[in-house]
C-alpha cells in the first residue's frame, strides 16, 4: 500500500507524548517529513529518534508555542530546509482544572494562552506560505469538552469551543486558495493528562462511552493522518469528533 503522507513536510506540536507522539509517529509510517515540536528537549529528542526508527525523516526543535518568536523562527528554520510546510497539527494543549468560583486568573489566563493563543501563533506562521504554494492543511485539536462543556473547565472549554471557531473561520478564508483546515474533538484518551485523573473518574468515563472504553492515542492519529491525505481532499471547515459515542 503507498504511503499516504509520502515527503508531505509536517509540524506536529506537544510532539513527544501522547496523541502528539502517536500522530507523529503514524506519520512517519505514512512518509511524511515530521517536524516534532515541544517544551523539553529531551522528550523531543527522544520522539526523533522513534519516527527515524520508522525510517523518516524527523527533525526536532523545542518550542513554545506561546512565544512568537520561537514559532516563527521554527517555520523559518524549516522552510529554509525542506523548501515548505504542507501540514500543520495544531495538538500541543494543557489543563489547569477548578470550578468557575475557584479557578484563578492564573489558571485562566495560562490554558487559554497555550490551548487559543498558542494554535493562533503557529496557524498564523505557516499561512502565508501555504496560501504562495496553493496548497497545505491545517489540523487542530478540540475536544468533546469544546463541544459540550464539561465540570470544572471553564477554561479548557473555551479553548476548545474557541478551536471550533478558528476552524471555521479559517476555511472559509483559506479554502479558496487551496488550504484545508479542520479539527478533531477527541473524546477521553488514554493520555498522560487522562491518567493523571482518579481512577474511578476514569470508570465512570468509560461506563458513558458506548464502546466501554477510553480511546487510544493512536486512534485520534489516524484520524489526523487521514485528514491530511489526499483522501480528505473535500473536507474543509469540519470538527470530527472521535469518541466512541460518548455524546450519544
Amino acid at each position: 500500500m503507498t504511503a499516504r503522507l509520502t515527503n508531505k513536510v509536517s509540524i506536529i506540536t506537544g510532539a513527544a507524548q501522547g496523541i502528539g507522539l502517536a500522530t507523529a509517529l503514524k506519520f512517519a509510517q505514512e512518509g511524511a517529513i515530521v517536524i516534532l515540536c515541544d517544551v523539553k528537549q529531551a522528550g523531543v529528542d527522544e520522539a526523533v529518534v522513534q519516527c527515524q526508527a520508522l525510517g523518516a525523516t524527523a527533525q526536532g526543535f523545542v518550542m513554545d508555542v506561546t512565544q512568537r518568536p520561537m514559532v516563527d523562527a521554527v517555520v523559518a528554520q524549516v522552510k529554509e530546509k525542506f523548501g515548505r510546510i504542507d501540514v500543520l497539527v495544531n495538538n500541543a494543549g494543557i489543563t489547569q482544572d477548578a470550578r468557575l468560583q475557584k479557578m484563578t486568573i492564573e489558571q485562566f489566563d495560562k490554558v487559554i494562552d497555550v490551548n487559543l493563543r498558542g494554535v493562533f501563533h503557529c496557524t498564523q506562521a505557516v499561512a502565508d506560505g501555504m496560501v504562495a504554494q496553493g496548497s497545505g492543511v491545517i489540523l487542530s485539536a478540540s475536544s468533546v469538552v469544546g463541544l459540550y462543556g464539561n465540570f470544572g473547565q471553564t477554561n479548557y472549554a473555551a479553548t476548545k469551543f474557541g478551536i471550533i471557531g478558528f476552524t471555521k473561520t479559517w476555511s472559509r478564508e483559506l479554502g479558496p486558495k487551496g488550504v484545508r483546515v479542520n479539527a478533531v474533538a477527541p473524546g477521553f484518551i488514554s493520555t498522560p493528562m487522562v491518567a493523571a485523573m482518579p481512577e474511578k473518574v476514569l470508570q465512570d468515563l468509560s461506563a458513558k462511552v458506548h464502546l466501554r472504553r477510553v480511546g487510544k492515542p493512536e486512534e485520534i492519529a489516524n484520524v489526523y493522518a487521514f485528514l491530511a491525505s489526499d483522501e480528505a481532499s473535500y473536507i474543509n471547515g469540519e470538527v470530527i469528533e472521535v469518541s466512541g459515542g460518548i455524546s450519544l
